[in-house]
């Protein structure tokens, strides 16, 4: 893949009243404090996302000390009920994803929560929440700092951005107060759309008020992971091409689209997840040490690994490529549907639920190194986790053992649903025959530290409203993302079909091949010896 054509830089954002070269914000590994008075508004507030997520995260931070006494939340969507109802919504919300709130903590959480009822497409709505934000102000001492989370589909993101600048309820960079916009995934379906949607933002937003959230990043062991590398001396010199052999990034979903399949349909596994998620993770892996730890100097190392990657495109798309649609398999109580047999979808879709690549990061560091991104649904069980096996050792122990060469070294990093890390290497087996296995070391967070990890929304929804951006993407991250897969994504809707693979399996036999050719295998997800011995 060498002589494929590197991606074009991608320009930065302008300085003027824009993206800092260097930002005075904290790190989020530094001392966590309360952020300032401020509204919360969520836009899409009676949906799945706000009662799963949103609320029960706030509830928390506020039980943690982490919201100040001047706090309110105001919900909006089109649904026509009253703000008791809304209330009442959201303490069901709380029994259901997080804990029933004791009648003292309800009666003084629930005055900060108000509604505000309307289309995002109505001028009227925001002059009702522009009168619900002013009352804030007055009653709850909140001075004029404003969050707004747009939990909305991908269509009304930049409509309703407009909305609030035409309202007059975004405050200038340069103001007493401030005003933030986070803006949840898909952002935008290829490299014109992510363009023009940052154009529109950027048209009532500057950079620095803008938060494109994608939770993965919230996720401990992912936050852990500059810590785990650039803290730990013994770690660096074994990180790079010298050392490592290839990277594998896995995240898996057992379930099918769960009555998503509107959304879904129009996205697949490439825009869904590779496009995020998994270039997200790709580059936490293989950035370089930053010169500082605040926002843009992480930011800046992440939009250097996306810029080094070459791009996939016209025949190589077939060879380093893979996409797969799930179909029924099983029989009687394990019968599980193909997914054209899912609800609202088209008999004819060519939607992949399942996608790999072969990348490559072609600087120092990373140059012959592949990285293998896989992702899908109905697969055998839930996980993310990133696999760095390392190169076989370069002398055989034959002499010692009675076996074959050891297993090549792997590192893996659990992000879910275990969070923690695992090493393995190689261990002679007690008794005369000398047999080798393959042992781990592991470092499980809940055990370590005798507690839970935060929920990811939790700290996002907290770096926010300090106005941290280090766990957010930038507008040219994104872009540099879509750079690299709208190419795939381009080539995939002109022609052919996803590979079928049987529910419950790992994927379609494309996926083997991709590392197969090479000599290696994909590692099984959740498991010990497996994961480091090649068949």
């Amino acid at each position: 893949m060498s002589d494929e054509p590197r991606l074009p830089d991608v320009p930065l954002p302008p300085a003027t009243g824009e993206t800092p070269l260097r930002t005075p914000m904290a790190s989020p590994m530094a001392r966590v404090r309360c952020p300032d008075p401020l509204v919360l508004v969520i836009f899409g507030g009676t949906g799945d996302l706000a009662r799963r997520k949103l609320m029960p995260a706030l509830w928390k931070l506020k039980a943690d000390g982490l919201l100040p006494d001047e706090f309110c939340i105001v919900g909006n969507s089109r649904e026509e009920i009253t703000e008791d109802e809304y209330r009442q919504r959201m303490r069901g919300a709380l029994e259901e994803f997080a804990e029933a709130p004791d009648a003292a903590e309800w009666e003084a959480f629930h005055k900060h929560i108000f509604y505000v009822h309307g289309s995002t497409d109505d001028p009227q709505t925001f002059i009702n929440l522009r009168e619900c934000l002013e009352a804030a102000d007055r009653e709850h001492g909140t001075r004029g700092n404003r969050l707004f989370y747009l939990a909305l589909p991908p269509s009304v993101i930049a409509p309703t951005a407009e909305g609030l600048g035409r309202a007059g309820l975004v405050c200038d960079v340069d103001s007493e107060c401030w005003t933030r916009i986070i803006v949840e995934k898909p952002f935008g379906k290829d490299l014109k759309t992510a363009r023009d949607l940052n154009a529109a933002l950027l048209k009532v937003f500057g950079e620095p008020q803008i938060f494109r959230i994608d939770h993965y990043l919230g996720k401990e062991t992912l936050q852990n992971l500059l810590i785990f590398r650039f803290a730990n001396i013994i770690w660096e010199p074994l990180w790079s091409r010298t050392y490592v052999d290839h990277v594998q990034i896995t995240v898996s979903e057992s379930v099918g689209v769960e009555g998503r399949a509107g959304y879904y349909d129009t996205s697949g596994a490439l825009r869904d997840m590779i496009q995020s998620h998994l270039l997200q993770i790709l580059t936490l892996v293989a950035m370089e040490p930053p010169a500082s730890y605040d926002a843009d100097s992480i930011r800046n190392e992440k939009v250097k690994v996306l810029q080094s990657i070459p791009l996939i495109q016209g025949d190589d798309v077939d060879r380093y490529a893979v996409r797969g649609q799930y179909a029924a398999s099983g029989e009687g109580d394990k019968a599980m549907p193909g997914y054209l047999d899912e609800e609202k979808v088209p008999d004819d879709s060519r939607t992949e639920t399942f996608a790999a690549l072969r990348l490559t990061v072609d600087n120092w560091r990373w140059a012959g190194v592949p990285f293998y991104l896989r992702t899908g649904k109905r697969l055998p069980n839930k996980a993310s986790e990133v696999v760095i096996r390392f190169r076989p050792a370069p002398h055989p122990v034959r002499d010692l053992v009675q076996a074959d060469d050891p297993a090549p070294n792997a590192l893996v990093l659990h992000i879910q649903p275990d969070e923690g890390i695992s090493l393995f290497f190689e261990a002679k087996q007690p008794g005369l025959r000398g047999a080798l296995r393959p042992v781990s070391m592991d470092f499980d967070y809940c055990k370590a530290f005798g507690t839970e990890s935060p929920e990811a929304y939790q700290r996002l929804l907290l770096d926010a409203m300090l106005g941290d951006a280090t766990l957010f993407a930038r507008r040219d991250e994104v872009e540099a993302a879509w750079t690299l897969i709208t190419p795939i994504a381009e080539a995939w809707a002109a022609g052919g079909k996803p590979e079928a693979y049987p529910a419950n399996t790992w994927g379609p036999k494309g996926a083997d091949e991709l590392l197969a050719r090479e000599g290696r295998s994909w590692a099984v997800p959740g498991t010990l010896g497996e994961v480091v011995k090649e068949e």
